[in-house]
């Protein structure tokens, strides 16, 4: 299952840029001989119009085949060598837009569907086998006092539970106008060492319009988190943390074991963070090429193609390396 829905996370977020790339292509009149989802080996294609659509072998990937991007068509006055400079950087952009939009979308549609956590003290969920299911704490049993201490929201809860980690906490609380005494005991937090006891606050869902703003800002907020990541590992301030395709699949295993909406706001996160990557100016990524139209744009001619396919060509090659080094550490890491 794991593996599953790795697939599903990736295919999505390949999908959505290379079909960022595609619409675009096509509103400026450039001939898209072929949109394929994965890289290798064809599996199926089919022909509509002027583009093969195929999908390939290996989930991890997927292009854009246009004209004029290869020497034999270097003459297609459709062609994407022939098109204006700010047509070619809008096709260029238009793959990290489309990650950005998907993760916008899928911040909307959680926030529909599940909501915002409510600040009452009414318990929302229970988490299987953890300590609070053990002790027969049930969704919708309200929570009014803990060790005699009287709640009246989530976070009231949630700061005494914490204070409390493998300890034996008597909850005091009201079931269908009954009032009960549960006794459970706590875990401790393997990371952060506070007191446990699986239970999570009652949700409620958002309005479209409220989920619109909402969508937009949580996107906002997580790009501006990642830039600050980048910015810190970059400076030196905090010690580079990446992973690779494997460490992605370990960490959609862990968001799939809380449930599939945690996998959505994952993938929105990945999307972003893909989004941006690739606007970065390193060699072989969108951002690279964006750098090169802008350079053209201001010298008013092309540069030479021959050097440009030799810079991306080199990043591709370093690219691929570091994606080994990055694949094996997470190895080495998931194998203790």
């Amino acid at each position: 299952m794991s593996i599953l829905w790795s697939l599903l996370v990736f295919s999505l977020l390949i999908l959505a840029h290379e079909l960022g790339h595609f619409l675009v292509a096509k509103r400026v009149g450039i001939r898209v001989e072929e949109f394929a989802l994965g890289m290798g080996p064809v599996i199926a294609r089919v022909k509509r119009g002027e583009t093969v659509y195929s999908l390939r072998a290996f989930p991890l990937g997927g292009f854009n085949r246009m004209a004029g991007m290869e020497e034999k068509d270097a003459d297609d006055p459709r062609g994407f060598n022939r098109q204006p400079v700010t047509a070619r950087m809008a096709v260029i952009a238009a793959g990290s837009g489309m990650n950005f939009l998907l993760a916008i979308f899928l911040f909307i549609f959680v926030f529909m569907v599940i909501g915002l956590p409510v600040d009452k003290n009414i318990v929302g969920r229970v988490e299987p086998g953890r300590p609070a299911a053990l002790a027969g704490i049930k969704p919708g049993d309200k929570i009014v006092a803990i060790e005699g201490v009287a709640v009246n929201s989530w976070s009231d809860i949630v700061q005494e539970i914490y204070r409390r980690p493998e300890q034996d906490i008597t909850l005091e609380i009201e079931r269908q106008g009954e009032r009960l005494k549960v006794v459970v005991r706590s875990e401790r937090d393997p990371h952060s060492g506070v007191g446990l006891i699986g239970i999570g606050p009652s949700w409620e869902r958002q309005g479209l319009l409220k989920s619109v703003r909402l969508g937009f800002s949580q996107a906002v907020a997580v790009t501006g988190m990642i830039l600050m990541s980048l910015i810190e590992m970059i400076t030196g301030k905090t010690a580079p943390e990446i992973v690779g395709p494997v460490g992605i699949v370990q960490l959609v295993s862990q968001a799939a074991s809380f449930g599939w909406i945690n996998v959505l706001n994952f993938t929105a996160v990945l999307s972003l963070d893909l989004g941006l990557i690739n606007l970065l100016p390193i060699p072989a990524l969108d951002g690279s090429r964006l750098t090169f139209l802008i350079w053209e744009g201001l010298r008013g001619r092309p540069i030479d193609p021959a050097k440009e396919n030799f810079i991306h060509l080199i990043g591709f090659a370093l690219l691929m390396g570091l994606l080994l080094l990055i694949t094996y550490q997470d190895l080495v890491r998931l194998l203790g």
